[in-house]
């Protein structure tokens, strides 16, 4: 039993390595990204990686919280996202 445990350990921080370096990656794009496309797309990647860590902790700690939070943070992320696009290609959120 005591290896399962050892195995979930390795394995949520194999998790949380690859999704810190994808988050790295996403601030990189988003600070030289040429067009606003790619910030937009940076952003929206970085939400999910968020979704991702906040989904793994939840996993290492064992409450069921985690997973309403990452479930708030992934409409807060769909509504920034659209209404970023919007802005950038209407010049108007509401119409």
């Amino acid at each position: 039993m005591s290896s399962a445990v050892g195995f979930l350990d390795i394995t949520i921080a194999i998790a949380l390595v690859a999704l810190a370096i994808g988050q790295i990656m996403c601030v990189v794009r988003l600070l030289i990204g040429p067009t606003s496309a790619d910030r937009i797309l940076a952003l929206d990647t970085l939400v999910i990686n968020a979704l991702g860590i906040i989904v793994v902790l939840g996993i290492s700690k064992g409450f069921k919280i985690y997973f309403e939070v990452s479930l708030l943070v992934a409409m807060l992320g769909f509504v920034s996202t659209v209404a970023l696009t919007r802005f950038i290609l209407r010049g108007d959120i509401i119409e």
